[in-house]
């Protein structure tokens, strides 16, 4: 398996157009494809909800801003993924 850093993910999320989230790029878990379509930047829910409340929000406006200001908006072809990880 060929590691790969956020930085190069970053760079070929970048140049290939897919969709980055302002200020959630310690939340990019890595890329996600399907057959005949276009590869998407995956990002884990659990960290964009960390990363907001490290901002100042409480937890059930983090989520709520997650659940519709995030997760809820289309942006198109590339719009990346929400994953949730099992522990």
């Amino acid at each position: 398996m060929i590691e790969m850093s956020k930085e190069i993910l970053y760079e070929i999320a970048k140049e290939d157009g897919m969709i980055l989230l302002d200020d959630m790029d310690d939340a990019i878990i890595g890329l996600a494809s399907r057959s005949g379509q276009n590869t998407i930047v995956a990002y884990s829910i659990d960290k964009i909800i960390q990363i907001l409340m490290a901002s100042g929000m409480e937890y059930s406006k983090a989520l709520e801003h997650y659940s519709f200001s995030i997760e809820g908006k289309y942006m198109g072809e590339n719009t990346p993924i929400f994953i949730r990880l099992l522990t």
